[in-house]
């Protein structure tokens, strides 16, 4: 069949309900028509949206599969986590010890002027402040003011830092006064507030 057979053929003589008697072009024509049609009405009905759920569904699986991935990780390092944790809390009751609980507070005072006395230093003034609490501990001001030698002032204040308990030294300030120095400053201690619950 060639184009000259589709131009002899009258659309007017052909009846859609017998569609036997048809030529072969137009029944080819047809057939090709409905198959498109079948194909892009089934696209349209049944294929596009399982696609679409075929890509949230890898989209899912990414997120998924990056989640696992990071558990793994952590699931695989879970024995060292856990010994990490042994070890602070081993570390951080080690600190907490080093801090005076409300019956050590006026131990550690007399323990601080013992200190300055020992090295013959004088006190000017040693003032407790009121207690400042933070998250897990309450701070304790001491306001204080010692006159001595240069060597003296030093041992006390290495004294102090050697203390058992924690004592912080802040605002540390040296004049000269005659003969002596006169350091003024705070010295700050710690507690837990943990045993106040």
């Amino acid at each position: 069949m060639n184009l000259n057979d589709l131009r002899e053929i009258d659309f007017s003589e052909i009846e859609l309900s017998n569609t036997g008697d048809w030529p072969l072009v137009i029944k080819g024509a047809a057939t090709l028509l409905l198959a498109i049609l079948v194909l892009v009405g089934g696209y349209f009905l049944l294929t596009k949206d399982t696609l679409t759920e075929l890509e949230k569904v890898q989209k899912e699986e990414l997120t998924l599969r990056d989640t696992f991935v990071a558990k793994y990780r952590k699931a695989i390092n879970l024995a060292s986590y856990k010994l990490q944790l042994e070890e602070m809390k081993e570390t951080f009751s080690a600190l907490t010890r080093q801090l005076p609980d409300k019956t050590q507070v006026a131990d550690l005072l007399v323990e601080i002027t013992q200190a300055g006395l020992g090295h013959g230093l004088e006190f000017d003034l040693f003032e407790p402040k009121s207690e400042k609490p933070a998250e897990f501990y309450a701070e304790l001001p001491i306001s204080i003011k010692v006159t001595g030698q240069y060597h003296q002032i030093a041992e006390f204040v290495s004294d102090v830092a050697a203390f058992p308990r924690i004592v912080t030294m802040h605002d540390l300030q040296m004049k000269k006064s005659g003969e002596k120095l006169v350091m003024t400053g705070i010295a700050k201690t710690y507690r837990y507030l943990d045993e106040d619950k």
